[in-house]
């Protein structure tokens, strides 16, 4: 298992989405993702990707500006 991070700061939708699709394609089942965004939206729009695409959201931790949204990847 490993513990990568996507800088998606200072994007906007749909860019974080997009982002952590794209490195979730190139990562292994049970991977750790850590995205760290500004775009308020990202806190709905990648939850609700991981839904339909089957992977874990583990936490959303907000600090003033930055979210960062830790996802497990899982067989989809």
């Amino acid at each position: 298992m490993s513990e990568l991070q996507l800088d998606a700061r200072c994007m906007l939708c749909p860019m974080p989405v997009i982002r952590a699709q794209e490195k979730i394609e190139q990562l292994q089942v049970g991977d750790i993702l850590s995205v760290c965004c500004t775009d308020p939206g990202a806190v709905h729009d990648i939850p609700a990707w991981c839904r339909v695409h089957g992977h874990t959201v583990l936490e959303i931790v907000q600090q003033e500006d930055e979210i960062t949204i830790r996802i497990e990847v899982r067989d989809a």
